[in-house]
C-alpha cells in the first residue's frame, strides 16, 4: 500500500464536546483533509510544537519523551497512521537506535505532538485517505494561500458545531440516503464545520461498506 504525506492544517475548539478538538490534516499532493478528534491536552502540545516561539517554563509530557530520546540516543524517523477502525485512527511512531529500527504503537494525537518535535513527517495509507479524506472545494482566499498554514492555530481557532450541544450529540445520519449524506457533506466542509463532516463522513463509509 502506498503512503501519503500529510501536513497539519490547523486544529479546532468543539463546542459540542466539551475539552475536544479538531485535528486537521492535509494532504500534502492533494486537496483532502482528514479531521481527527483529539483530546485538549494534546491539542494545547501540538499547538505548542507549532508555535515556535512558546517555550513551557517546565516541559511538557511531550518534551520530556523528546528529552529522553535525545539523552539514549532515540530518534523518531517517522509516523504513520496506519489503521481506521469505528471513527479511531490508529498510528504507529517509527524509530531507530543505534541502526535499529523499531515500530512503536501509539495514539494519532501523541504521535503527531511527537512527530512535530522530532522533525518528523507525517504518513497515512492511501487506503485510509481514500476513505476518510474529506475534499474541501472552497477557493481560499489571497490572503489564506499567502499565510503559513501553521500560523495561529489557536489565537483564531475555527469554532465548529451547533451552538446546542445536545441537540448536536444526539444528531444522527442513518436516516438519510447516500445523496443527502453527500449534500449534507459538502454542506459541513463548505462551512469548515469538520466535526460533523468527520461524523457523515463515518455514516457514508458505514452505508458503502
Amino acid at each position: 500500500m502506498s503512503l501519503v504525506k500529510l501536513t497539519i492544517k490547523g486544529i479546532s475548539y468543539s463546542q459540542t464536546q466539551n475539552g475536544a478538538y479538531a485535528l486537521i490534516l492535509n494532504e500534502v499532493d492533494g486537496e483532502r483533509k482528514l479531521p481527527i478528534v483529539i483530546g485538549a491536552f494534546e491539542a494545547q502540545s501540538i499547538a505548542i510544537a507549532l508555535e515556535k516561539e512558546i517555550k513551557p517554563p517546565r516541559p511538557l509530557t511531550h518534551d520530556l519523551f523528546k528529552n529522553f530520546a535525545d539523552r539514549f540516543d532515540i530518534i523518531v524517523k517517522q509516523v504513520i497512521i496506519h489503521k481506521l477502525v469505528d471513527g479511531v485512527f490508529f498510528s504507529s511512531i517509527i524509530c531507530e537506535r543505534d541502526k535499529i529500527e523499531e515500530i512503536i504503537d501509539a495514539r494519532t494525537s501523541d504521535a503527531i505532538a511527537l512527530a512535530l518535535r522530532f522533525s518528523a513527517p507525517i504518513f497515512t495509507y492511501k487506503n485510509i485517505l481514500d476513505k476518510a479524506g474529506i475534499y474541501l472545494k472552497i477557493n481560499p482566499s489571497k490572503d489564506e494561500e499567502n499565510s503559513n498554514e501553521t500560523d495561529d492555530v489557536l489565537s483564531t481557532p475555527e469554532t465548529f458545531g451547533s451552538d446546542d450541544p445536545v441537540v448536536s450529540q444526539q444528531e444522527e445520519y442513518s436516516g438519510f440516503s447516500l445523496q443527502e449524506l453527500y449534500d449534507k457533506l459538502e454542506e459541513a466542509v463548505q462551512n469548515e464545520d469538520y466535526e460533523k463532516a468527520a461524523k457523515i463522513r463515518d455514516e457514508i463509509s458505514k452505508k458503502e461498506s
